[in-house]
């Protein structure tokens, strides 16, 4: 299974492109940096030069020739502002789109956020508003394509650990943190199960194993 995921340099997708490489797939990851492309060639990726902010539609959907599923886990991060929030946490998520579409790639993960919606109102944080808005606009264009066989996962408040293995997955989890490699376990457990396409869970720290909850979202318990 050939992955491409975009914004292969962060923290979720380097954990998801080792996750794939080891299960026997192929991902690959977009960057905009030549210098991060030896990071991606150790966890096991096809490293893509693309810039997603300035990109054409066309321009990215050749890099999804060939592929399988693609992934949205790009951010703007930490410290970026107002701006960048929706030039990537909203528009490249939609550009992304646009190329799967063209290419012919129907399957669509979307990493969110746990709140995310495109009328979030947080007045004392413009710019967490203005992310949260973001994040729910995306979600809202990729659910919109009936070309796709779209997932939107939204992460509780993400941590540093090594993963516990021990998940909630569900619409409605309640807050929660959860490791970040636990949300590439989740993901790349996602990228095999189709029958969770159509929906929108979140995700949490919990009791279940990965493949457990997964299932169990599939309707397979």
């Amino acid at each position: 299974m050939r992955t491409v995921i975009a914004g292969g340099h962060g923290q979720i997708a380097l954990r998801l492109e080792r996750l794939l490489a080891d299960h026997g797939d192929r991902p690959a990851g977009i960057i905009r940096r030549p210098e991060q492309a030896e990071d991606l060639a150790a966890a096991g990726a096809e490293p893509l030069l693309l810039d997603l902010e300035t990109a054409t539609p066309a321009a990215l959907a050749d890099l999804l020739t060939g592929a399988d599923a693609v992934v949205f886990a790009a951010g703007a991060g930490p410290g970026s502002g107002a701006d960048r929030k929706l030039t990537v946490d909203r528009d490249a998520a939609v550009l992304l789109a646009d190329a799967a579409e063209l290419a012919g790639v129907r399957r669509y993960l979307i990493v969110s956020s746990m709140g995310a919606d495109a009328g979030a109102a947080y007045p004392d944080d413009e710019v967490f508003e203005t992310y949260l808005r973001a994040k729910g606009a995306a979600d809202d264009a990729v659910r919109a394509r009936t070309t796709l066989d779209w997932t939107v996962l939204r992460p509780g408040r993400l941590t540093d650990g090594p993963g516990t293995g021990l998940v909630r997955l569900a619409p409605s989890t309640g807050r929660g943190a959860i490791d970040r490699q636990d949300v590439a376990a989740v993901l790349a457990a996602l990228l095999h199960e189709p029958a969770t396409a159509g929906q929108t869970l979140e995700l949490t720290a919990g009791d279940a194993t990965v493949a457990e909850a997964v299932a169990a979202a599939a309707g397979r318990d």
